[in-house]
């Protein structure tokens, strides 16, 4: 079905005269040819939010911040993963559709923590009384009873029109009417009256667990894995990111937020900077002393071998190539496994010696602690092949949305924050000037988001686009 699809493609870029190489994004971080997609459908599963944590990473390098947490939020989920000095963390397998229900995918993937709620997220209330936000979402049809398409339910969406935080005649740059009226009605009926609670009132408290729920798998990502997020500054994407990614950051201590241009779409920005990128893995469970380090050395060669063919038939230059190459380690007896670096050249037993030691010092950064006198199995050797085909960093980003010159007034609109309702000034992206300077409260609307600006936060537009918010204590 996939070799069929990709097909038709390749013949609609036949026949309108297309030239270039025709790449497909992988769940791994990297791209392959249509002609290896064919083959291998199930690496191009989760590839879209992988591409947005690319794109993040790349950002965060030209903006001199190479360890940044990629968020992105959309309609149903939020995704969230780390990026450290510019590189992305893989992991060997993932469960589409969640761990308890979904089917395990035996591939290396970008690790991503997905969260049950977005725009379309419903709020509803539980047997005990309790105010609870998703999973359940009125996704595209119905959606939010905003919406005006049927829509009962009260959303996340709802709760920011309310809020003041989403304007109800410049949604989606005006192409798109939103009934606050209807919102209010929903909001009211299911969420306020059975809490004795005002409309604004619930519809903050919607919003506050829509962001404690996020921000629990923003920890996830960070804390859980041994990162501090206060080292981090956080690239929000997706068209809610720039709506809830300062009080997440807030959450969590996280002093900086960056939101790219077009963040609707940054995905798709994601992809052009993918480079071409093969995993190759080789099962081999053997203990670490005594290994046989010829026969390592030569299951190396042959997947060198196999991955120079496969970048050949992408079409990347071998000049290009860059191979990587790791062992799956763990103490006897575990179930699970750490992927150790392996230093380039043919390994002796003095690079077994060092291997060994990097294990013990990555399982207690991991694990907070270690065993080095316990012995240690081999169960995987990988193979990671990059050809650097991806959009060179430096000319690639630059600003497309307006130039700032209309410097027009702003407009005002009263905004719901935890301090209560506040005059804020409604700026347009594309009238900021570059190295303007935007105290909050404030609200910057643009076709495919609006970013808020909480009080005591200071926004900075960057002269290459990005808008660059400061954190207040």
């Amino acid at each position: 079905m996939v070799s069929r699809y990709i097909g038709h493609i390749e013949h609609a870029l036949g026949d309108a005269g297309f030239g270039g190489h025709f790449m497909i994004m992988q769940s791994n971080g990297g791209t392959m040819s249509s002609a290896v997609a064919k083959t291998r459908p199930v690496a191009m599963m989760e590839s879209g939010p992988v591409a947005g944590v690319i794109g993040s990473g790349r950002l965060g390098r030209f903006l001199g911040t190479p360890d940044v947490i990629s968020f992105d939020m959309g309609g149903t989920t939020a995704k969230t993963s780390l990026v450290t000095d510019g590189e992305t963390r893989v992991v060997t397998g993932y469960h589409i559709g969640g761990y308890d229900q979904g089917h395990p995918m035996l591939l290396p993937v970008v690790d991503i923590v997905e969260v049950g709620a977005g725009g379309g997220s419903i709020a509803w209330i539980d047997a005990a009384g309790g105010l609870k936000v998703g999973p359940i979402s009125a996704g595209s049809t119905p959606g939010p009873a905003c919406y005006g398409n049927g829509g009962t339910e009260p959303t996340v969406t709802d709760a920011n029109l309310i809020l003041g935080r989403l304007d109800a005649a410049n949604f989606l740059g005006g192409d798109m009417k939103l009934d606050i009226a209807k919102a209010r009605a929903a909001v009211e009926t299911k969420i306020a009256k059975p809490l004795n609670m005002t409309i604004e009132q619930a519809a903050l408290g919607i919003v506050r667990i829509a962001d404690a729920k996020m921000s629990l798998a923003v920890r996830e990502v960070s804390v859980a894995k041994g990162h501090d997020p206060r080292d981090f500054a956080m690239v929000v994407s997706g068209g809610g990111g720039p709506l809830h990614g300062a009080a997440i950051a807030r959450e969590l201590s996280i002093p900086r937020v960056i939101v790219p241009e077009l963040p609707g779409t940054f995905s798709a920005v994601g992809m052009l900077h993918a480079d071409v990128r093969h995993d190759l893995v080789q099962t081999s469970i053997r203990p670490l002393a005594g290994l046989d380090i010829d026969d390592v050395n030569g299951v190396f060669a042959r997947m060198v071998e196999e991955a120079q063919a496969t970048l050949q038939r992408d079409g990347v230059p071998q000049a290009t190539t860059v191979m990587t190459r790791a062992m799956d380690m763990r103490y006897r007896g575990q179930e699970y496994t750490l992927s150790v670096p392996v230093m380039s050249g043919s390994l002796d037993a003095a690079a077994m010696q060092a291997l060994r030691k990097s294990f013990d010092e990555l399982h207690h950064a991991q694990y907070q602690h270690a065993a080095p006198e316990e012995p240690v199995e081999i169960v995987n050797l990988r193979l990671s092949a990059v050809g650097r085909f991806g959009t060179d960093d430096a000319g690639s980003f630059a600003r497309v949305t307006g130039d700032g010159a209309a410097n027009g007034t702003p407009r005002q609109r009263q905004v719901w924050f935890a301090q209560g309702a506040l005059d804020c000034p409604v700026y347009q992206r594309a009238d900021l000037a570059a190295g303007q300077i935007i105290d909050g409260p404030a609200v910057i609307e643009e076709l495919v988001s609006t970013t808020i600006i909480h009080p005591g936060d200071r926004a900075r537009m960057h002269e290459a686009g990005p808008i660059i918010i400061d954190i207040g204590s």
